[in-house]
């Protein structure tokens, strides 16, 4: 073979070898495009799905919370123009109103604090003993539980007038009045002694709402294969086995069902007021933060100093959900 021919092979080979690198690299190319073009795809998949939920969260919940804290900086009646005050509107809270602060603050607190770890206890124990039953039963039984808590406080605020209605027609009076305890009807609604004490045990009442259904659903899902390791290692009564096995299986249930009971015990303070059927309740016995603050806003007119007292309720419900998320965080 000649040089010559032996030159035009080696061009041949070269030019073989570097018709193969361009389509490998072309290939490496379009691989790179489309994996990075699944990815945009799957960025846009994502923000379609979230933006209805955004766009209600923003219109219904970011927005208003925003204008309710540029009103509690205004004096606002509803028909001047509103008017730049600061923070007087907080400061007259603390220093004028005197119904926040001898009844509002402490009976608020006392309202949550009962009905919301009160509500959440009660929960947690009947959705326990529902979690033993067989499966129909649990259902029925379930089902009468939650209901309650479907209804309006107005609507609950009727059936319960009923039950504590102050002439000798209503239910406990009549059942009292027969086994001979009272001898005259009992006011029980208009009493000041007695309407934050019925209001407490009707929210109770009512309080096995979402948050009971999702503990249920957690006891009902639990791993069955921890109860009998656990038997294993020396557990040797079911109150142990709720203690070290059931509960920190179901943290993330028990936490939302947490927020759920404050949330819930914040805004059933109007209950009182449906009890009652007065706003303010009779000499402020059972007046709550959320009642006060309608008084201001729909009866008083004085919608900034309700924005305020609307964002005080907002700090106190972020303060208590703050003290949940810390007592469920996931220790090391």
């Amino acid at each position: 073979m000649s040089a010559s021919q032996n030159a035009m092979i080696s061009r041949s080979r070269r030019n073989i070898n570097g018709y193969k690198t361009v389509r490998n690299v072309d290939k490496v190319k379009r691989k790179k495009t489309h994996k990075t073009s699944g990815i945009n795809g799957s960025a846009w998949s994502a923000f379609w799905l979230i933006l209805p939920f955004a766009s209600l969260f923003v219109i219904f919940i970011a927005i208003p919370v925003f204008v309710s804290a540029l009103l509690s900086l205004t004096y606002y009646n509803a028909i001047d123009t509103p008017r730049f005050i600061g923070l007087q509107n907080y400061i007259d809270m603390f220093t004028r109103d005197r119904e926040f602060m001898m009844y509002v603050i402490p009976q608020t607190l006392k309202f949550a604090i009962i009905v919301g770890p009160g509500g959440y206890v009660l929960s947690f124990i009947i959705a326990w003993m529902l979690a033993q039953l067989p499966r129909g039963i649990r259902t029925v039984l379930a089902l009468i539980v939650y209901t309650p808590s479907l209804a309006g406080s107005v609507f609950i605020g009727v059936i319960w007038k009923s039950v504590f209605s102050g002439d000798q027609f209503g239910y406990l009076n009549a059942f009292l009045m027969n086994l001979g305890i009272i001898n005259a009807p009992v006011a029980w609604l208009t009493s000041p002694q007695y309407l934050l004490t019925i209001t407490i045990f009707v929210a109770l009442w009512s309080s096995f709402g979402i948050g009971f259904l999702s503990i249920l659903a957690s006891l009902c899902n639990l791993d069955q294969e921890l109860f009998e390791a656990a038997h294993i290692d020396g557990i040797k009564n079911r109150f142990q086995e709720t203690i070290y096995v059931t509960i920190p299986q179901m943290k993330g249930a028990m936490f939302f069902s947490a927020i759920m009971s404050i949330t819930g015990a914040m805004s059933s303070g109007t209950l009182a007021v449906d009890l009652s059927g007065s706003n303010p309740t009779p000499q402020n016995s059972a007046q709550t933060i959320l009642p006060h603050m309608n008084d201001y806003a729909f009866i008083r007119n004085e919608l900034g100093y309700a924005s305020a007292l609307s964002v005080v309720l907002l700090l106190f419900v972020l303060v208590f959900s703050k003290i949940a998320s810390k007592l469920f965080a996931e220790k090391d």
